[in-house]
């Protein structure tokens, strides 16, 4: 029996991302009315594939959340010039960085080859490059902010200086770098964080240095989920920091609303983002 929710949201989600991509010029042009400010500096890294869901996701951010003192584009090198200029229209605190002017000098030799082999790699080595002075957040291109993101205003105060991850719906970890079971436990996904001190990462990149097989898709999460934990980290409200896909086979949205900070549409309800894009 043929899913017609499930399909129609999918087609529509399609149509809906081809529209925006056709206008996304005039899009950009238009103003955002916002004069909030939040003191955070924003990385997200991303390809020319995912313009569309970069620039909603920025526009999102500082339409709900505030303008931060920066938002990053960190361009794994595919951008093009014209992208690059589209993207820094967004708004005065935007701006693009090619990858390897962000990368720091001594990342581990595991970690530079990884970026060689794996667009995770390459994400890996971002955010261990990403410099936390004062609270920093690394977000995915394909998260939508929400005006529950409000809540990010409170998360953000110095005299708290815990680090923060968005909890993973399901355990999708490089199993070959987990010694023990309870390492599995709180599993975290890397698609946002929130940083108010420099992370040590040693623990984890021991690991993968170890690695005898290629490291793959989920290396570069499960080095986080590991980093993250041994740094004594703390998870977001899953209620209002949504990475959910129980409505993947349904037409309707279950988790946006108001009253939530961001969801993160990962493949399995990527179409969804579109649904909730504002256009």
């Amino acid at each position: 029996m043929v899913n017609i929710g499930y399909h129609s949201a999918r087609i529509q989600g399609q149509a809906l991302r081809s529209l925006y991509k056709a206008v996304l010029g005039k899009w950009v042009n238009s103003s955002i009315q916002q004069t909030q400010t939040i003191p955070v500096n924003v990385y997200s890294l991303s390809c020319e594939r995912d313009l569309p869901e970069q620039v909603v996701s920025i526009q999102s951010f500082i339409r709900y959340i505030g303008v931060p003192n920066t938002f990053t584009v960190i361009s794994d090198g595919s951008y093009t010039d014209a992208s690059c200029e589209l993207l820094c229209r967004i708004h005065p605190c935007v701006k693009v960085v090619p990858l390897e002017k962000l990368l720091r000098p001594d990342l581990p030799k595991c970690v530079t080859h990884y970026a060689q082999l794996h667009s995770m790699g390459k994400k890996l080595s971002a955010l261990m490059s990403i410099p936390v002075n004062g609270a920093t957040i690394y977000t995915d291109s394909d998260i939508l902010f929400f005006p529950g993101g409000i809540d990010l205003l409170n998360l953000v105060n110095p005299n708290d200086r815990y680090n923060y991850y968005l909890p993973d719906c399901s355990n999708s970890l490089d199993k070959r770098i987990i010694y023990e079971d309870s390492e599995k436990l709180n599993p975290i996904n890397a698609g946002f964080i929130l940083l108010k001190q420099e992370l040590d990462w040693s623990f984890a990149i021991e690991r993968l240095a170890y690695l005898k097989e290629p490291p793959g898709y989920f290396t570069e999460q499960t080095v986080v989920h590991l980093t993250l934990h041994r740094n004594h980290s703390k998870p977001l409200c899953t209620k209002r920091y949504v990475l959910n896909v129980e409505d993947q086979f349904i037409y309707p949205d279950k988790f946006a609303s108001k009253e939530i900070a961001l969801r993160h549409y990962v493949r399995d309800v990527r179409h969804k983002f579109w649904l909730n894009a504002g256009l």
